[in-house]
């Protein structure tokens, strides 16, 4: 199909719209301002409106050029991955997944429902962290095949994307020996796991407020009337239990990943969160995958 500009010339305006000037442009693309300028024009004139305006000493996009930039970004976007993909391609039968995990996820839980797909022949498997919206942005490009996220994406008429609990599972306090012992000893004066933990007066590691387990656990306390002390917060899940095997003090996981937590840092289950649970989705593109792999991952249930 004929197209009515130049795909030079819309790279070019790509650039000055990311360095927000023709100077910074020019010399990122070691041209000469006048021909860097000259060249957006001449894509302006293909498109029939103006893409740039002035804005102090730098450039802003008009409402055009905003359309422009969006269609730009997913056309250069996709072009950068093209040699890594023709290099993948050419190499021999490799079987691409690129997963996506929200920034706090455990990562023993995602290596556990990753379970199904880890042992295909041929895999490569690239794993991205980062906040949800991101990624998410990330899958609408294509640049992500699943995402595995602690919660549903919020609802948004602009976004198609199908989303599937994966997992559900209740939360276990966990410990070292002694710190579990005490809590113990504290537990058998009171009918609640929260109430013995506060009068233990034993640290809690816990999980930073962008967390959706750590508001489950903080309402857990505030439905018992109890404060207890918070001794560290962590946005890496892997840390926060690295703290518990120091024995720093004691901290919520999943029992689903219950074997693992155990076994890797030497710990205790002291007692359950009665009512708290940890929830785990899958996020596609639609609901038709087309990704053997991603079908295979969606159409699980884990069991806790």
């Amino acid at each position: 199909m004929a197209t009515e500009f130049s795909y030079r010339h819309l790279y070019y305006f790509w650039v000055v719209a990311k360095e927000g000037g023709m100077s910074r442009a020019a010399d990122r693309l070691g041209m000469a301002v006048q021909t860097v300028s000259a060249q957006v024009r001449e894509l302006e004139k293909a498109l029939g409106c103006a893409l740039l305006k002035p804005a102090g000493r730098g450039l802003a996009l008009t409402e055009a050029g905003e359309a422009a930039m969006r269609q730009a970004d997913q056309i250069f976007q996709l072009g950068e991955q093209l040699p890594a993909t023709v290099r993948a391609a050419a190499s021999g039968p490799v079987v691409r997944l690129a997963v996506g995990m929200t920034d706090g996820i455990p990562k023993l839980a995602v290596r556990h429902l990753l379970e199904p797909v880890v042992h295909e022949a041929h895999l490569r498997l690239l794993c991205h962290e980062g906040e949800l919206p991101d990624l998410l942005g990330e899958l609408a490009l294509h640049k992500l095949d699943i995402i595995i996220s602690d919660r549903p994406p919020a609802p948004n008429p602009n976004l198609k994307v199908f989303c599937r609990e994966l997992a559900s599972s209740p939360v276990a306090w966990y410990g070292t020996a002694d710190l579990a012992r005490t809590v113990r000893a504290a537990a058998k004066r009171h009918a609640d796991l929260a109430s013995a933990l506060a009068e233990a007066d034993v640290p809690l590691l816990l999980p930073t407020a962008h967390n959706v387990l750590r508001e489950r656990i903080d309402r857990w306390f505030e439905r018992h009337e109890r404060h207890p002390r918070i001794a560290a917060e962590c946005e890496d899940s892997a840390l926060l239990k690295t703290f518990g095997a120091a024995g720093m003090g004691v901290f919520p996981s999943a029992v689903m990943v219950e074997g693992d937590v155990m076994h890797r840092y030497g710990v205790q289950r002291i007692g359950l969160a009665e009512g708290v649970q940890e929830d785990f989705y899958g996020i596609t593109p639609n609901k038709k995958v087309e990704h053997r792999l991603v079908a295979r991952l969606m159409q699980q249930r884990v069991a806790a």
